[in-house]
């Protein structure tokens, strides 16, 4: 009296069940949709269009890279953050006051519907601060092949 297991032959399957690498896979894909927004740093905003289509600044995607960011509205961030004013200029001479001379730089990315005295409020305020290099954002025009900005 023999019994074998599922009642068949002694041979074995050979297909690859996909029904659980597949679970897994839309798993995953669900979860790196849900932190990806997370991951962005600072605030949304629309950058205006520049022409000539400057090479990147690599730095500014760094975790501890100074990026002001003005909305349409005239609020100031950094990073998430809300800041006054009043703030902007003590809270850039904390974050950079230890770091080198080099990497002593503020991005201003302002939105493209921003009152342009709001940008210029931003950069006096960090020159008030003592930092010289300043950069503003700008977006890349599509089709265009990048050219090394003028120094």
């Amino acid at each position: 009296m023999s019994m074998q297991a599922g009642g068949g032959d002694d041979e074995f399957n050979s297909e690859i069940n996909v029904t659980p690498m597949v679970d897994i896979m839309l798993v995953l894909l669900i979860i790196f949709m849900v932190i990806t927004p997370l991951l962005q740093q600072g605030v949304t905003v629309t950058l205006p269009k520049d022409l000539d289509n400057p090479l990147e600044d690599k730095n500014i995607i760094k975790e501890d890279s100074v990026v002001i960011s003005i909305t349409p509205d005239g609020k100031y961030y950094i990073g998430k953050d809300v800041k006054e004013r009043e703030q902007l200029q003590p809270f850039v001479e904390k974050m950079l006051k230890d770091k080198p001379e080099e990497r002593q730089i503020v991005y201003i990315k302002g939105d493209v519907n921003v009152n342009y005295g709001a940008v210029v409020e931003a950069i006096n305020l960090v020159r008030k601060a003592g930092i010289t290099k300043i950069g503003l954002v700008a977006d890349k025009k599509k089709g265009k092949k990048a050219t090394p900005a003028p120094a």
